[in-house]
């Protein structure tokens, strides 16, 4: 980040800041004021990691997920299994008896 732009992200922290403790005069500690101003701590937190890097920021991966391989079966499934059921393929509703 260049010097202008963290004087100018501090000056709307600020702001911000300001914002939300005029909130809280007028409806007190209620969540919703409460998590604007955790939100207004927390962006204040990460600029100030952000003046803190050397270089530009590095971007974030994604967390690897690891993923269960499930296997089904190409082998027929037993008819009574569909018994009593619905048909409703293409051609519209179908009712086997």
């Amino acid at each position: 980040m260049t010097s202008s732009e963290i004087v100018e992200l501090r000056r709307a922290l600020g702001q911000l800041r300001q914002c939300v403790g005029s909130l809280r005069t007028r409806y007190g500690d209620v969540p919703a004021v409460l998590r604007l101003a955790n939100d207004v701590e927390r962006m204040d937190i990460d600029a100030s990691e952000l003046v803190e890097l050397d270089g530009p920021p590095r971007p974030r991966q994604a967390p690897r997920v690891e993923r269960e391989v499930v296997v089904v079966p190409d082998t027929p499934y037993d008819a009574s299994f569909w018994q009593d059921a619905d048909d409703e393929g293409l051609g519209g509703y179908r009712h086997r008896t």
